[in-house]
């Protein structure tokens, strides 16, 4: 899923801050007094000047307007600066904690990813660790499997023979999917051998054509599903049994290895050339006491991007 998965976003107007800049009286005279006579008639100084005292000998009055207008022209285009750093600043806080798809402007070209609905995971019983806490030495996955499964993009139509009774799908449906009798009693055998608890499944079709199966297959503990994985049902390069609709599958080497979710251990395949009318693309997720088979055919060509979504996403709940 890639991964999905699958949604999360405040601003405000920047407060004027250039009041907290504007120069205030000063208290003694910009330039010193001297001892030349004052010159009858003088023109009482400005209030930032200190007016001098009565037949104390004073300096004709200095022309500072020109120099008090620098000063403000300076003081202003500091406290500009500082509130356009600020600003920018806060923006630039503002973008690095948003997805680049949610900022105007900086939206990715598509390439290729379903929309998914925000994707949650439900909440454990009381008291119950996650599957892959200290405490939970078996590896059990306490929430409901039925909830664990992904939902479908928007768009997508369901595929009813996969909601089974009551949500729980029946052993030999799950079966249906692989090519051949043989393989089909095989694994069946191993089903019954190593006790599955529940099997639940989701599937649907997409907008764009592609069928989507998911399966989750639940076991007394992980120790038990993690030797059925990898003793029984797939193989470094291939898996063991060839679902319906291929005729062989390969180890997907176009699917990313910074894409791994941690805890779960991913076997990911697809349908090598020359295949027939559509091509399967096939993955099993070992993920505690719980085996994931999530299973994509598209006619022609099967996307590479979806199902890497789909799969990191259904991993990310089994996590």
């Amino acid at each position: 899923m890639t991964e999905q998965t699958t949604p999360v976003d405040d601003t405000r107007p920047a407060e004027d801050a250039t009041s907290a800049f504007v120069p205030q009286p000063r208290s003694e005279p910009l330039t010193p007094a001297t001892t030349e006579p004052a010159a009858p008639g003088f023109v009482v100084p400005p209030p930032s000047v200190a007016p001098p005292l009565v037949g104390e000998p004073q300096e004709p009055p200095v022309k500072v307007k020109k120099d008090r207008q620098v000063l403000r022209a300076v003081l202003r285009w500091t406290a500009a600066t500082v509130v356009f750093a600020a600003v920018g600043a806060s923006a630039a806080y503002g973008i690095t904690r948003m997805e680049r798809t949610d900022v105007p402007g900086l939206a990715t070209e598509d390439d290729g990813r379903w929309d998914y609905p925000a994707i949650t995971k439900p909440p454990l019983p009381s008291g119950s660790p996650g599957p892959f806490a200290e405490a939970n030495t078996a590896g059990v996955h306490s929430a409901d499997l039925r909830e664990l499964l992904l939902p479908a993009p928007k768009g997508a139509k369901a595929d009813a023979s996969l909601r089974g009774d009551d949500g729980w799908l029946a052993t030999k449906t799950f079966l249906a999917q692989y090519a051949e009798k043989e393989d089909r009693e095989a694994v069946g055998q191993f089903l019954t051998d190593y006790a599955v608890r529940h099997i639940a499944a989701r599937g649907w079709t997409s907008t764009d054509g592609t069928r989507t199966r998911i399966y989750l297959l639940q076991f007394d503990t992980a120790s038990v599903a993690e030797d059925l994985v990898t003793n029984e049902l797939v193989h470094y390069d291939s898996p063991r049994y060839v679902i319906a609709g291929a005729v062989t599958a390969v180890r997907d080497e176009q699917f990313p290895e910074r894409a791994q979710v941690d805890d779960i251990t991913r076997y990911a395949y697809a349908e090598a050339k020359p295949y027939g009318s559509e091509q399967v693309r096939e993955a099993y997720l070992s993920a505690g006491d719980t085996i994931a088979l999530v299973v994509q055919s598209h006619k022609g060509t099967a996307a590479a991007v979806p199902f890497q979504q789909t799969v990191v996403l259904q991993s990310q709940l089994l996590d």
